[in-house]
């Protein structure tokens, strides 16, 4: 990577949380449709996940999409991988493989 500071942040948020979703808004506040999709497809399966809202820091908006070359947000990641954004994570629900890799990845379900 950079010596980006902002970088730095997010690498250690993917580091620290074995599920990130970063987002518009928090997890119990969605500040977008997308962003609320997935959240509520974490929350129906008991995926239990840190939300960083990118709102809150204009650098981190930009960051997040900069440091996945991905350009749309909300961005999930699962122990450091990155998974993807609303599209993929829906229909990776809809299809059993967000549950597979969630399994795969020793990923804690809450029941």
């Amino acid at each position: 990577m950079t010596d980006n500071p902002v970088f730095t942040r997010i690498q250690q948020e993917i580091d620290d949380n074995p599920v990130v979703l970063f987002m518009k808004g928090s997890p119990m506040f969605p500040q977008c449709g997308f962003s609320a999709a997935v959240v509520q497809t974490l929350t129906q399966m008991g995926v239990k996940f840190k939300g960083i809202d990118v709102l809150s820091d204009p650098g981190l908006r930009e960051g997040i999409k900069e440091f996945s070359s991905w350009p749309t947000i909300p961005q999930l990641y699962v122990k450091g991988e990155f998974v993807g954004g609303c599209d993929i994570v829906r229909e990776m629900a809809t299809s059993g493989e967000l549950q597979q890799l969630m399994q795969d990845k020793a990923v804690a379900l809450a029941r």
